[in-house]
């Protein structure tokens, strides 16, 4: 069932009317029963899978928890993260590494009668990447003393398999969300405002931007080669801003939907086009993963606390899974370990420039100097996006090729008129909130201003919105 459909809409009808006449006892089961019924609607048989993962980390947080001896809560961790990781593994990448070893078998020894790449026929269950992550920060806070297990277990349940979160993120902290759930909800008039706001602009980010970026990007990374590097150049340019109103227009629903009903769901996004280096970005872009990561590995690995090169296989390392964890494919483990390049490249330019005391003067604190570290690293950030929207590498090369021998064409002038009337009104608006430092600095203009804003997007939506309730991209993975 998709936000941006209209059963969705008669769905959360009633489960928003339901809500308002319950206890909040049974508002939380009530919330269990809609998000079995919200993911059945893709496959109810996986709802099993995902039963059986929360049953398991019950079990094994409330072991950590009452047992004092080190090696039975190590025990328990173990167990946990080992069937949470088995059941991403199998399902996720089994084919992955099955056919990957067939290929390398067969390149050492091209004699031998080896293939069974196929031998599975897997369905990635939906949402999956995501509540597995939230399960295990789950039991490693517990481990780690951070937090104690959930009371109840059907209030665990809630926290993994709340609807407007399951599918696409953003990744909660049990620690953050928990007690959301086992306290009474207060629902404000002020907090209803702002998720509606938020879920408005969610389907505007999807249905105006993303889905008619889609119309650009899509036949350009589908068609065989040659490439016409014009086309490419803008193709990747609006896959940045189509991957981007995707992600954070589902995030914002997500947000705004969870508002509604007295939730405080985390931010995900915070203009990370705005970014002047690869740090800045990964703490703008899919926060929750990024700090993820950084909490339940790269700290783990030894972070920053080493030598300088333990300090580099760290972030590579981190920045690779970061890329694993996307989907079963070379071509996102190739963006993690740009982006890993990236942080590390990074690093070593600031420790030369604190060595040697480089500086430029007034001009490196203008906002010239600002602007081009932005358009910079934009640029950077687009060749990442090329790796991870390639079909594979061997599509990569081409398409570089293509950019770089003729980046410019002819037949480059509609798709860039595209490119430009759907993204001018994100970028204004960004640009407004960047400057005020506020996401939801439209609830605070003068009414006339809002509701101009508000008939604007509206029209964009009736007129040249995108019909049909597209997939959310990051539902794949």
């Amino acid at each position: 069932m998709l936000f941006n459909s209209f059963e969705f809409l008669i769905f959360f009808i009633i489960v928003y009317t339901l809500y308002f006449f319950l206890s909040h006892h049974w508002q939380n089961r009530m919330l269990i029963l809609a998000s079995c019924l919200f993911y059945s609607a893709w496959n109810w048989k996986f709802l099993i899978l995902m039963f059986l993962s929360i049953t398991i980390d019950y079990f094994c947080s409330n072991k950590i928890y009452g047992s004092g001896d080190k090696k039975i809560r190590r025990k328990f961790l173990f167990l946990s993260i080992f069937v949470n990781l088995s059941i991403l593994g199998v399902f996720k990448y089994f084919n992955f590494f099955l056919g990957n070893l067939e290929a390398a078998v067969s390149w050492l020894f091209p004699a031998l009668p080896f293939e069974f790449t196929h031998a599975l026929n897997i369905i990635l269950p939906v949402g999956i990447s995501f509540y597995t992550f939230e399960a295990i920060s789950y039991t490693v806070d517990v481990y780690r003393g951070i937090m104690r297990p959930a009371k109840c277990y059907w209030d665990y349940v809630l926290f993994v398999i709340y609807f407007p979160h399951l599918v696409a993120g953003p990744i909660m902290r049990a620690k953050d969300l928990l007690p959301q759930i086992s306290q009474p909800r207060v629902l404000r008039l002020e907090q209803f405002y702002e998720g509606c706001y938020l879920i408005s602009w969610g389907f505007f980010e999807k249905i105006f931007v993303a889905d008619n970026l889609a119309k650009i990007v899509d036949p350009i990374f589908l068609a065989p080669p040659p490439y016409d590097g014009g086309k490419v150049l803008i193709a990747v340019y609006a896959f940045a801003f189509q991957i981007f109103c995707d992600f954070d227009g589902y995030s914002n629903i997500a947000r705004g939907l969870g508002k509604c009903m007295g939730f405080d769901i985390t931010i995900n996004f915070r203009w990370p086009y705005c970014s002047t280096n690869p740090v800045e970005f990964w703490q703008r872009w899919h926060i929750s993963l990024s700090s993820w990561l950084r909490d339940y590995l790269y700290i783990p690995l030894g972070g920053n606390r080493q030598s300088v090169a333990m300090t580099y296989r760290n972030l590579l390392l981190t920045m690779l899974l970061g890329g694993l964890w996307h989907g079963a494919s070379w071509t996102f483990i190739v963006w993690g370990a740009y982006h890993g390049i990236l942080l590390i490249a990074y690093r070593i330019m600031i420790s030369i420039v604190k060595k040697f005391s480089f500086s430029t003067g007034a001009f490196s604190k203008g906002k010239t100097w600002f602007l081009i570290r932005i358009i910079f690293f934009f640029h950077l950030t687009c060749i990442g996006w090329l790796i991870f929207r390639a079909g594979s590498m061997a599509q990569v090369d081409q398409m570089l090729m293509a950019i770089f021998i003729h980046p410019f064409s002819v037949d480059m002038v509609n798709s860039m008129r595209g490119l430009v009337f759907c993204v001018t009104p994100v970028l204004v608006i960004h640009a407004i909130q960047y400057c005020r430092n506020d996401l939801m600095v439209v609830l605070k203009w003068p009414i006339f201003l809002r509701a101009l804003f508000y008939f604007v997007c509206f029209y964009l939506l009736m007129v040249w919105g995108v019909e049909g309730g597209k997939e959310f991209v990051y539902f794949q993975f």
